[in-house]
């Protein structure tokens, strides 16, 4: 949905499916129990909050600050978007197209690697990180992406770099020691089928990082996710973390497309290709409307069998993306009387939040982690 007042652009579509395959987990009581050699994310109490970007309602998103930020609220494990630059290191961005969320467009030395690509089928105009060294990338600052909706972020606009995943896992290494407790990433590879065409491949670096801190295993506190399938297929020969499959409300993951495959990611959702992607991943992370349908009026409707279709395969269940702004919410959760701010203004969204719960999900994605920490009910 493109929503032109705020700048608000939904994920690229994406075309193609998976085709049905062998259930590999069931579940026991109230736990998950896999097949030997399935890698599994580790045992949890509570439902995982996921900083979406770090706290990136209040802070310009993948940033040090972001994510420090979301810990300090009480996140579980935070999110970096992983693209690559030219000399091959992996960073956090929301795209490889970065002029919204770097200043790089008032860059003028570097002005002329503007350029239009196609990626994923869709012609983009911008500066993308595969055209950067990570030491031209390091001079750049990050800005808030949507200003107009969340203009106390933009207040921090030009104070942070933008950081590679080493950094990452550095930072997030050393705030579990201070807190105390267990704090995990949760990377998503952004367009892997582009940026392998392009000689750039994302899981052949991301498995050595990986590696090299030690964080390769089934019990590394890690989640990797794509809206792709095949690199899933391929991160899993590679390394032991446990994979996300994550599916959008609409269209089809884009590398299937290429092969002529016909499921969609709604296909994706039904218990045959729900089977398909256990053998692969260790749970999904679908758009929120998957799970409860938005209906006339943005009214929420009437909640659909996906978690307990995906628990009853072993699979866990991380919806996205929940959000605090009016403009975000279904309409009976919406707060305020209307203004000028009125989409901007926060609604009800711990509420949100708990119908969600009340369906057995077993993590979710927020901009919000504080708001999170309230919806759970407890004190971090």
């Amino acid at each position: 949905m493109l929503l032109s007042r705020w700048g608000l652009l939904s994920r690229w579509g994406r075309i193609a499916g998976v085709a049905a395959g062998v259930v590999v987990g069931v579940v026991v009581g109230a736990g998950i129990v896999t097949l030997p050699g399935q890698a599994q994310p580790p045992v949890q109490k509570k439902p995982l909050i996921i900083a979406h970007r770090g706290a990136s309602g209040l802070r310009p998103e993948h940033t040090l600050t972001a994510y420090e930020l979301a810990i300090e609220q009480g996140a579980d494990y935070i999110e970096p978007d992983l693209v690559i630059t030219k000399d091959g290191v992996l960073v956090a961005r929301h795209e490889n197209e970065i002029s919204g969320t770097t200043d790089v467009a008032k860059r003028k030395e570097f002005a002329n690697r503007r350029t239009t690509k196609t990626i994923d089928g869709q012609e983009i105009s911008g500066w993308f990180t595969e055209d950067f060294t990570l030491a031209e990338l390091k001079t750049l600052k990050a800005r808030e992406r949507l200003p107009n909706l969340r203009p106390e972020s933009a207040k921090y606009d030009g104070q942070f770099a933008v950081p590679t995943l080493k950094e990452i896992i550095d930072f997030v290494k050393k705030k579990s020691v201070e807190k105390g407790r267990t704090i995990g990433i949760y990377p998503e590879t952004k367009h892997p089928s582009y940026f392998k065409t392009i000689g750039l491949p994302l899981e052949k670096p991301l498995v050595e990082t990986l590696k090299a801190n030690g964080w390769a295993g089934k019990d590394a506190p890690v989640f990797i996710q794509s809206f792709e399938v095949n690199n899933l297929k391929e991160l899993k020969t590679q390394i032991g973390t446990p994979l996300i499959q994550l599916l959008d409300a609409s269209g089809a993951p884009f590398d299937l497309a290429q092969k002529e495959a016909t499921k969609t990611y709604k296909e994706m959702t039904t218990p045959q290709g729900l089977a398909e992607i256990a053998t692969y991943a260790v749970g999904i992370g679908p758009a929120k409307e998957l799970i409860i349908p938005r209906g006339d009026g943005n009214r929420l409707g009437t909640p659909t069998t996906l978690v307990a279709d995906a628990h009853k395969l072993g699979l866990q269940v991380h919806p996205w993306t929940f959000r605090s702004e009016n403009v975000f919410l279904p309409t009976e959760l919406r707060l305020g009387e209307r203004s000028p701010d009125y989409a901007r203004r926060k609604g009800d969204f711990v509420k949100e939040i708990r119908l969600y719960l009340e369906q057995g999900i077993d993590g979710f994605f927020t901009d919000f982690p504080a708001d999170g920490v309230e919806a759970q009910g407890e004190k971090r």
